[in-house]
C-alpha cells in the first residue's frame, strides 16, 4: 500500500529514500532497521545523521520510535491503515536456515495486531513437543532480549535464523529444540530478534 502523496511529498530525496528503506525491511523482514543499518545503506558516516532523519520522519508523521529499543522503528501513516501482521518469512524449526523475506499479511484479527509484532510460518520439525508442528504460524514479539527457556526466534552471527528454546550458556548459547530425537545447536553468539508468543495452526 502506497503512502499518501502528501505525506512523501513534504520529504527530502534523501528523506524519501530512508523511508523507503525502513518501509521495505519492516515489510520483508517483520522489524525496522538499526540506525547503523540506515547508515551503512545510506554511506552517513554519523549516526546523528542517521537521527537527523528519522526525526524529520517522525516529525511528518511518518514513523515512530520507541526508546530503549534497538530496533524501534515503526511505520505510522501505512502500518496503522493496515489489516493484520506482517508475514516475515519462513522461520526453519530444524537446522539453521536463511530467514526468507516475504510481501504478505496474515490476519489474525485484534488478538495479536500490535505494532511489535509479526508472525514467522514454521518449517521442519525440531519444536513438535512444544506444539510447534511443521506449517504452523508463530506470533513473536519483536524484542532483543529473552529469559532462558523462551523460545525465541535466533539469528547467528552469519544471518542464519532459528525457532528454539534460548539458554545463555557460560561461553556459548545453547538453541534448544522440542524434539527429543535432535541434538541443540550450540553456538558462540546469537541474537534474540523476537520472543513466542502465539501459535496458529490451519487444520
Amino acid at each position: 500500500m502506497a503512502s499518501s502523496p502528501s505525506a512523501t511529498d513534504q520529504l527530502t530525496k534523501r528523506q524519501c529514500d530512508v523511508f523507503h528503506f525502513i518501509r521495505e525491511k519492516i515489510q520483508t523482514r517483520g522489524y525496522g532497521p538499526t540506525v547503523r543499518e540506515i547508515g551503512e545503506a545510506f554511506e552517513i558516516s554519523s549516526p546523528n545523521g542517521v537521527v537527523c532523519h528519522l526525526k524529520a520522519l517522525e516529525r511528518k508523521g511518518l514513523i515512530s520510535r520507541e526508546k530503549n529499543m534497538s530496533r524501534a522503528i515503526q511505520l505510522r501513516a501505512e502500518v496503522e491503515e493496515e489489516v493484520g501482521l506482517p508475514l516475515a518469512g519462513r522461520i526453519a524449526a530444524g537446522v539453521l536456515h536463511e530467514a526468507i523475506g516475504q510481501d504478505e499479511r496474515v490476519d489474525f484479527g485484534t488478538m495479536f495486531n500490535r505494532h511489535d509484532h509479526f508472525v514467522l510460518e514454521v518449517t521442519g520439525d525440531s519444536m513438535t513437543e512444544a506444539h510447534i508442528d511443521d506449517g504452523d504460524y508463530v506470533v513473536v514479539k519483536q524484542q532483543d532480549s529473552a529469559r532462558p527457556g523462551d523460545i525465541v526466534v535466533a539469528e547467528t552471527d552469519d544471518g542464519e535464523a532459528t525457532l528454539k528454546y534460548w539458554y545463555p550458556e557460560k561461553n556459548r548459547i545453547r538453541l534448544q529444540p522440542a524434539n527429543s530425537t535432535m541434538q541443540p545447536i550450540y553456538v558462540k553468539n546469537a541474537k534474540v530478534r523476537g520472543v513466542v508468543i502465539g501459535v496458529v495452526r490451519k487444520f
